[in-house]
């Protein structure tokens, strides 16, 4: 790539007063491939960077009315993330060392050479870009420093899961994984941008589930200072975070509508802005969207954008319920075990009989709470939750290739549940090791309430 072409990204604000200079800077800057925008004063120079963000700034120290250090302190006082390469005519130790208080970057006495501005401005730019990573990977680091487990089972059905994870993962196009509630939907997120180019850059998460549509909207797209109540400072979004890496929205079928359209905006040009923004701010983002709904049905009865459905649905993964996973029950058993814990073959019977409406999620409780209750490094029937117990006893020994339809199984343990925690829906989501969202969408499809008689 020539360094034309690779400054043809970088949107650059020149503010001098001496017309025949700023001329001369910006057409050589242009030349090179800058996207240049000029002003003659502060006031206009404030006023532009109000309107659209800037990568980097080149002010002049000395000019009418505002200087170019006051601009300075003004830009970084309102939050803008642009560099600055401050000209002078006045090349003093104590102005350079107050311009770089202030947060420029970069220095220039004039005269100056136009080929050493070119040189600085694109120093300028990847020194804070650099910088801007390192923050951005330190809060993803921080935000998960608890990282989910790898990815186990050996069945057919994982073995076309990790099929196109290998084919999928190195395309870097949206990809939407679809899945029951505890499937594992964020460790196949996670093992897609590990297969993908942009591997190295951040992967961040955001539950749509778990946050209130303003507060989503803020973890989204960010928000600026005095924005709303709150408010105390700008705040980049995730999408900002996530620039040159991937962005995985779980439960992206609880979005709001009017989320919907900013984010199908993002996906179609890249650009966003910031609640409380005018600016416009462009990002390059791969983006995983998970759900656990069916999001054709959806769209049909109007509760999801059909045009943004067609932008997240480029890929489709489908990922299994845990009933279906023949053989997999074991290998998870021995998993999350680990080497020193040993089970009773009851244990391991009760696990393979029972439907598993929570999927992994709930085997994974059931093997703490397991544990927590061991005597010693057994793990035995009665240091299991009683639920389970209950409901593989009375669920039907399946065989590979039975005829049963596993379905009707799974919702007469769910009625069975709610009837004996007599229609308490929290009582009954801790049981099943599932989410009270996830327990009223079960309820909701198999049509089970406080009247139906196979809840009561």
């Amino acid at each position: 790539m020539s360094q034309t072409s690779a400054n043809a990204d970088i949107d650059l604000l020149l503010v001098d007063d001496d017309h025949e200079l700023r001329s001369d800077i910006a057409r050589y800057l242009s030349v090179h491939g800058y996207r240049v925008q000029q002003c003659a004063d502060g006031e206009e120079a404030l006023a532009q960077s109000e309107r659209r963000a800037f990568d980097v700034a080149v002010l002049d120290l000395a000019m009418p009315g505002m200087s170019g250090l006051e601009v300075l302190q003004r830009l970084k006082a309102r939050g803008a993330e642009c560099e600055v390469v401050m000209l002078t005519g006045e090349g003093t130790i104590e102005i350079a060392v107050e311009a770089m208080k202030l947060g420029a970057r970069e220095f220039l006495s004039k005269p100056i050479s136009l080929r050493e501005l070119d040189r600085l401005v694109r120093k300028a730019c990847e020194t804070g870009q650099l910088q801007r990573e390192n923050q951005q990977l330190k809060a993803v680091i921080k935000q998960q420093q608890q990282r989910t487990p790898s990815m186990v089972g050996e069945s057919s059905a994982m073995q076309e899961v990790y099929r196109l994870i290998q084919r999928t993962g190195p395309a870097n196009k949206p990809i939407l994984i679809q899945g029951d509630s505890g499937t594992g939907k964020e460790l196949v997120a996670r093992a897609l941008h590990e297969a993908s180019p942009i591997a190295d850059k951040p992967f961040v998460v955001i539950n749509c589930a778990a946050l209130p549509e303003t507060l989503l909207e803020s973890e989204l797209f960010g928000h600026e200072k005095g924005a709303f109540t709150g408010a105390v400072g700008a705040k980049p979004g995730l999408f900002e975070v996530a620039d040159g890496g991937t962005l995985f929205i779980d439960e992206i079928g609880e979005l709001a509508g009017s989320l919907q359209a900013k984010l199908l905006r993002v996906l179609e040009d890249g650009s966003l802005r910031r609640i409380g923004s005018v600016k416009e701010r462009r990002v390059r983002v791969r983006l995983i969207a998970a759900t656990n709904r069916d999001m054709a049905k959806e769209v049909r009865e109007g509760r999801f954008r059909e045009d943004l459905f067609y932008r997240i649905n480029v890929l489709t993964i489908f990922l299994p319920p845990l009933r279906e996973r023949e053989g997999d029950i074991k290998l998870l058993l021995n998993h999350f075990l680990g080497t020193d814990w040993h089970m009773d073959d009851e244990v391991l019977r009760i696990f393979e009989n029972y439907s598993w409406p929570g999927n992994v999620r709930q085997l994974i409780n059931a093997v703490e709470r397991a544990k927590i209750l061991a005597e010693d490094e057994w793990i035995r029937a009665q240091n299991l939750p009683p639920e389970i117990v209950k409901g593989a006893a009375a669920a039907p020994t399946l065989k590979v290739g039975e005829n049963v339809d596993l379905d009707t199984v799974n919702k007469l343990h769910v009625a069975d549940t709610y009837k004996r925690f007599g229609g308490n829906k929290a009582r009954t989501a801790r049981a099943l090791g599932i989410g009270r969202r996830t327990l009223y969408r079960l309820l909701e499809k198999y049509g089970i309430d406080a009247g139906d008689p196979a809840a009561n």
